[in-house]
């Protein structure tokens, strides 16, 4: 039985992607030379949804009344801290979705347990970004999470014939998988990124290829 192993990671340094550029031309042009079959490219969740134009300047939302007073509820180092944030998710989601959220997270505390907001307003609200979470000039946006990463993922992999996924990865080692062709053990994959090898910052690496390499098992 063949066993996998990452056994290098390169990052990417890219221009600054906006909205008009098109990402699988981007992955092609940065990694098409450094990138092998067998290899994996992992995107950062956030250059994925900057290139969809799921961007949105922060002081243009115009907020109302309910997301001023919900905005007063969620973790203030949470991404829906801020009435302008808080916006975009009733805007995503819409508002029927946000309160039932709502209701769920209120029954979640006197549980004792976190989480249900998402569980039930929608996994996605989870991946928005308020402000500064990411490079200049996007720092004074909100970022949206990637729409069909899994559509996504596999436009690379028929452009390039190598494997891809996109992945939102914080400081703090969390990992999340949105989608990926590769069919290694997913928790390798995790595993390879737990320490954000990805530079939203000055660093402009959005991209790493995963080196792996494939051995077989001693019988």
């Amino acid at each position: 039985m063949a066993q996998a192993e990452v056994i290098g990671r390169i990052p990417l340094r890219t221009h600054i992607l906006t909205a008009r550029d098109d990402l699988v031309s981007v992955v092609r042009r940065y990694a098409s030379d450094l990138a092998e079959p067998g290899d994996v490219i992992a995107i950062s969740e956030t250059a994925v949804a900057i290139t969809q134009g799921r961007a949105v300047l922060s002081r243009a939302v115009r907020y109302g009344w309910l997301a001023r007073f919900l905005s007063r509820f969620p973790d203030p180092e949470g991404s829906l801290a801020t009435p302008q944030a808080m916006q975009v998710a009733i805007n995503e989601a819409g508002v029927w979705r946000i309160l039932a959220g709502c209701v769920a997270a209120a029954v979640g505390r006197l549980l004792g347990r976190r989480g249900y907001f998402f569980l039930v307003a929608g996994r996605d609200l989870a991946r928005i970004d308020d402000v500064a979470g990411t490079m200049w000039p996007f720092e004074t946006y909100i970022v949206l999470g990637p729409k069909e990463p899994h559509k996504v993922v596999h436009q690379i992999k028929e452009a390039t014939g190598i494997d891809a996924l996109i992945a939102d990865v914080n400081d703090a080692r969390c990992v999340d998988i949105l989608a990926t062709t590769s069919r290694l053990d997913p928790q390798l994959l995790v595993e390879s990124l737990r320490d954000n090898p990805f530079g939203n910052d000055d660093q402009q690496t959005p991209m790493v290829i995963l080196k792996i390499r494939t051995r077989g098992e001693p019988d």
